[in-house]
């Protein structure tokens, strides 16, 4: 029996499966799906009425969609129940870089440490995104598991998430062009000569353009570059992978990984529709731990 619970939010893109394996509870995010609003729960959640494939494919006939944070109100009901369970918590959450979601939920711990002051509430900001929020999350569950209390765990996660190494690349680029991340000169330009990002979440937790690549092999081996120079001691982790409904490529990149490296085991799943929405389908994604990011 665990004397805290590691509550997250559904950027973290982990299946309802490996939710429950590792003992998570996870605040769903909102998605508005043109105009219906859908709540953003785990991959292969019972509750979930959102089909990430699904998803993808409304993206491709270009359908409009945006996302909301988590509000305290939120936050506040996700953690309240732990709470007067006894039990303290540990919340980690969506990058400030990227999300107003982490500083609700620190508006909602401050909120509940006034009326249950013998409970120990800490909220952690990973600075990560999408499966790499995932990862830092599955190592902290981990921890939690051998042993380490409430205070050590969130130490190890505040030392280690800045060596958390996220590299994207997209296939469309008028996905980012409409989130802002590329102007549209640059959104054209890119299209027509085949151009591909390669993007990484830099050190505020914000989703930065590194290099481009010509063509989508060319971006897909830019990522395995990037992790073959950072990476550390890459033959005994774990890495994960994240896709927009693209798991033909997803599968090729771990391939490479697998054949160079034969890592403890490689996870792929989708990019949630959280991600997805700014990102658009194509978008792949690979999460490992590193020298620095």
């Amino acid at each position: 029996m665990y004397h805290f619970r590691i509550i997250t939010d559904s950027s973290c893109d982990l299946s309802a499966a490996r939710v429950q394996e590792l003992n998570l509870q996870v605040v769903p995010l909102q998605v508005y799906l043109e105009e219906k609003e859908l709540k953003n729960y785990p991959n292969g959640s019972p509750e979930n009425l959102l089909n990430f494939g699904e998803f993808f494919d409304a993206l491709r006939q270009g359908a409009n969609t945006s996302t909301t944070a988590a509000n305290p109100e939120v936050w506040r009901h996700a953690i309240e129940p732990t709470l007067s369970q006894g039990l303290d918590a540990l919340v980690l959450a969506f990058s400030s870089g990227l999300s107003s979601t982490y500083a609700a939920a620190e508006l909602a711990a401050e909120e509940l440490r006034e009326k249950y002051p013998d409970r120990n509430i800490q909220v952690v900001d990973t600075l990560c995104a999408s499966l790499g929020q995932g990862l830092l999350v599955y190592h902290a569950a981990k921890k939690q598991q051998q042993g380490l209390s409430l205070e050590e765990t969130a130490q190890w996660v505040r030392d280690n998430r800045l060596h958390l190494c996220h590299w994207f690349t997209v296939d469309d680029l008028m996905f980012l062009k409409r989130g802002g991340r590329v102007s549209a000169a640059t959104a054209v330009v890119g299209t027509m000569l085949n151009i591909k990002p390669v993007l990484h979440v830099d050190n505020e937790g914000h989703l930065i353009k590194v290099a481009t690549a010509r063509g989508r092999k060319a971006s897909i081996d830019a990522l395995f570059k990037a992790m073959k120079q950072t990476g550390l001691d890459i033959e005994n982790q774990d890495i994960f992978i994240s896709h927009g409904d693209c798991l033909e490529d997803a599968n090729y990149l771990a391939q490479m990984i697998e054949s160079a490296y034969h890592p403890k085991s490689i996870y792929i799943d989708y990019v949630g529709p959280v991600i997805g929405s700014h990102s658009g389908p194509g978008t792949l994604a690979l999460f490992f731990l590193g020298s620095e990011r």
